[in-house]
């Protein structure tokens, strides 16, 4: 061979060698089987094992009619899977080779050639494994063997000398909602669920990049990064960042590199509603020798985020500055998408992120007892301006805190934190869902016989574990102001006076403990991080429960199956004779149970935001559902919105007139979140059902900035001779920042309406005209297309203009008439 060729490969080869490279294990051929069992069939990486057995068709989808209580018997089982993949002689000269897990679920033995390798035990941690010994030029077969995460869990619970509520799910590093729970199914799965990957690197690589912000001004941050770097041989090497060049010496292990970054030019990334989420991209790269050794890529946003809690004469505040400024938040809470996790889309993340974006929230909460979400989540909230308050994953039970227990939730927070970290959405750490409350306020101790001791060591394992070992782990990974931790939503049990003074709230007065909706009014806390209502899923939705032709039927089995809640039809019908008519016809009750949904959350809604600057947050139970099912959620399962979506965005407006009824007046209450100060020409007019103008008032005011202000009181006396059965109150602004609201005084079963004509025009394919002669209350679009707006009031004699998410021929229209009418 010609030296010129030979110095060419061999420089080709030694660049080859040096780079960090990744293969995909996960679009290898894989294969699974119940470990009871000869035959292998053909399986998906990533997925579940519930997936797989559909695919192949052996069960039937568990989301169909009556399927989920048929397909129990999977969790009992042990499961199997197996690939079988090429290394070639070049691939073993690279210096590591490390099999990579990015998720296993969840008790595992993971086999390579026949050589047990690791022994994992929990669904939210990351395995990575050293393999090149193991690894032969060739063929290599690489298996995974499952065990029940349900019997692994029983065998766990009886090491403890006391019964533990819900066991065996908390003794086991697993996706708590797979059990089952008042809105999902008991599906518990096993599965490689995330990637799998080899790794391929020389001399050194690249663990974390970490951005590390401080606040100077109100306009900019002064930022560096701490790049953490394994290195297997120790020297000289250079670090880039974007156009930083940095001699880096790193001896052999771990290394911590700081690098300055000057932000001017940099715009702050800002949460919806305060300005646009500025986002910037960054590469690190570190070689040697002129030689690439590894490279990470990361996307920040410059911002600081503040919990404020400080003493006043009313308690004690709790409230997010964002970017040294107070921010009211407004948003949802969120449980998995799917119950398995796999199928989840990037479309899916992105749709229903831009869906909260776009109803004027800024805030979601990631509740404890489903997953530390993908990547593509807290992408999309990092670009919708979405601020994330994330639970650690445990909710609503008592967990152990042996060493073993302890040691694996230090390495999951580790893992999670490491992953998530650089995200700008990211605004809180929570170490549970409601777990604080459960040892205090649920009656387990007493449920279960404890002994004094027994209790006494629940209480010191909750410490433990949530005072200690996680803020502790969480300290360790984070050096900034992104390591907020609050240890427990809520913080104080509804019931407690203390409960709405400080703290976050989690108020269930209503629903569970069947309270008028008209109690949101007094029941408002400092930060309200959950409350709600159920309402049953679209049509679309409730179609989709069926595997054959629906049978629509509040009676039928596969209706009353996706209702979770053992007592959920009683509590919503006995809502809805106090505000509304229970129907017959099934299509009028989907119908005016989401309308009940919808009502009683705009009471708890404008309720919280009345009581600004007192109350800074309003987060509802829940965006969106993991199955086709009756439930808190705002946006069914298939995605469509809900009755409750459409209200969440009006009363979630910018600026909103909300109305607080008294024993004697009627008053008036505009709230703006605007940043700067406006004025408004407010206009009042009492209007008839056919539309003729019964009173009028008008008033000017100045509206400061980020404000709560009553703006008038009418007393009851002043109307008295109205029949407000009959009547709307319109109250609206056009100079400056323009703003409308329809106030009924009634309830609507109350509501003495007209029969309206209502009229559809085609303006266009996506776009129509809705108009109607008389009043028309709660107007419902029918049609297998998104309307930007829904469930909407309709004066006598006005249009609105209504754009479809693609072209729909037949457009069914409805109205509250149409089920109150005698």
């Amino acid at each position: 061979m010609n030296r010129t060729i030979l110095f060419a490969f061999l420089f080709t080869q030694n660049i080859l060698f040096a780079q960090f490279s990744q293969r995909s294990l996960s679009s290898e051929n894989w294969q699974f089987k119940n470990s009871k069992d000869q035959n292998w069939l053909p399986a998906k990486v990533p997925g579940t094992v519930h997936l797989d057995l559909m695919e192949n068709k052996i069960i039937s989808d568990p989301f169909k009619d009556e399927n989920e209580k048929k397909v129990q018997w999977i969790e009992n089982e042990d499961w199997d899977y197996q690939t079988a993949f090429t290394v070639s002689s070049r691939d073993l000269k690279n210096d590591n080779i490390d099999l990579v897990f990015n998720g296993l679920d969840t008790f595992s033995e993971i086999y390579l050639n026949g050589q047990l390798l690791k022994k994992t035990d929990n669904m939210f941690r990351k395995w990575n494994i050293p393999v090149k010994q193991y690894l032969k030029p060739g063929n290599n077969v690489l298996q995974i063997k499952l065990q029940s995460a349900v019997n692994t869990g029983k065998e766990l619970a009886k090491k403890v000398p006391f019964t533990m509520p819900e066991s065996p799910r908390s003794f086991v590093r697993k996706a708590q909602y797979q059990f089952g729970w008042d809105w999902g199914p008991r599906l518990v799965t096993a599965g490689i669920w995330k990637d799998v990957q080899l790794e391929f690197w020389n001399n050194a690589k690249i663990i974390t990049v970490k951005d590390i912000q401080k606040r100077v001004s109100d306009t900019s941050n002064d930022l560096r990064f701490d790049v953490e770097i394994y290195a297997q041989n120790a020297g000289d090497y250079i670090l880039d960042l974007n156009k930083i060049h940095k001699k880096v010496s790193l001896k052999k292990g771990s290394n911590t590199i700081s690098v300055a970054y000057k932000t001017a030019g940099m715009k702050l990334w800002q949460p919806n509603g305060r300005g646009e989420a500025h986002l910037y991209d960054f590469e690190v790269k570190l070689s040697k020798d002129q030689k690439n050794i590894d490279a990470k890529n990361i996307r920040i946003g410059l911002r600081t985020v503040e919990l404020i809690q400080e003493k006043d004469e009313k308690g004690k505040s709790f409230y997010f500055k964002v970017n040294g400024q107070p921010l009211y938040i407004k948003g949802t809470n969120w449980i998995p998408g799917d119950s398995f996790s796999p199928r989840m889309t990037w479309e899916k993340y992105q749709k229903l992120i831009k869906d909260t974006k776009d109803a004027n929230m800024n805030m979601i909460r990631i509740w404890g007892g489903g997953i530390y979400e993908d990547e593509e989540f807290y992408k999309a909230c990092d670009e919708n301006g979405i601020l994330v308050w994330q639970d650690f994953m445990f909710a609503g039970s008592f967990y152990p805190a042996d060493e073993a227990f302890l040691n694996n939730v230090k390495e999951e927070v580790k893992d999670q934190v490491n992953r998530l970290q650089n995200h700008p959405s990211i605004a809180l750490w929570c170490g549970n869902n409601e777990i604080d409350e459960a040892i205090v306020n649920w009656g387990y101790q007493k449920q279960f016989n404890y002994s004094k001791n027994d209790s006494l060591q629940v209480w010191k394992d909750y410490k433990k574990l949530f005072h200690e070992v996680i803020p502790n782990a969480l300290a360790e990974n984070l050096k900034s102001d992104k390591n907020i931790y609050w240890p427990s939503s809520p913080s104080i049990g509804w019931g407690h006076k203390e409960s709405l003074t400080e703290g976050d709230s989690h108020y269930w007065g209503v629903w569970w403990g069947e309270q008028p909706f008209e109690i949101y009014n007094e029941k408002v806390g400092r930060f309200m991080s959950e409350y709600g209502f159920q309402g049953t899923p679209t049509l679309e939705t409730t179609k989709f429960m069926f595997s054959g032709i629906p049978d629509l039927n509040l009676q039928n089995p596969t209706i009353k199956a996706h209702e979770k809640h053992a007592r959920g039809w009683d509590i919503i019908n006995e809502y809805l004779k106090r505000d509304y008519k229970i129907p017959t016809d099934f299509v009028q009750y989907n119908y005016v149970s989401q309308l009940l949904q919808a009502r009683g959350m705009q009471i708890a809604i404008e309720a919280h935001r009345r009581a600004k600057p007192y109350n800074m947050g309003t987060l509802y139970w829940q965006l969106n559902d993991c199955w086709p099912v009756v439930s808190w959620s705002s946006i069914d399962y298939l995605g469509n919105w809900k009755a409750f979506h459409y209200q969440a965005k009006r009363s979630f407006e910018p600026v909103l007139v909300s109305i607080a009824e008294t024993d004697k007046s009627y008053d008036f209450y505009l709230i703006s979140d605007l940043a700067k100060r406006f004025n408004a020409d407010i206009n009042f007019e009492l209007i008839d059902f056919k539309g003729k103008i019964l009173w009028k008032a008008n008033q000017s005011d100045i509206i400061n900035a980020d404000v709560s202000k009553k703006i008038r009181s009418i007393n009851k006396t002043e109307l008295a001779q109205f029949d407000l059965s009959g009547a709307v109150l319109k109250i609206t602004s056009e100079k400056d920042t323009k703003f409308e609201k329809l106030y009924f005084f009634n309830k609507p079963k109350d509501l003495k309406l007209l029969q309206p004509e209502i009229k559809i025009r085609k303006i266009s394919p996506t776009e129509i005209e809705i108009s109607t002669d008389v009043l028309a209350k709660d107007i419902y679009l029918i049609g297998d297309t998104h309307f930007s707006d829904n469930f909407f009031d309709l004066l006598p004699g006005t249009s609105k203009r209504i754009i479809l998410s693609m072209p729909l021929e037949n457009i069914e229209v409805t109205s509250l008439w149409d089920v109150i009418k005698k």
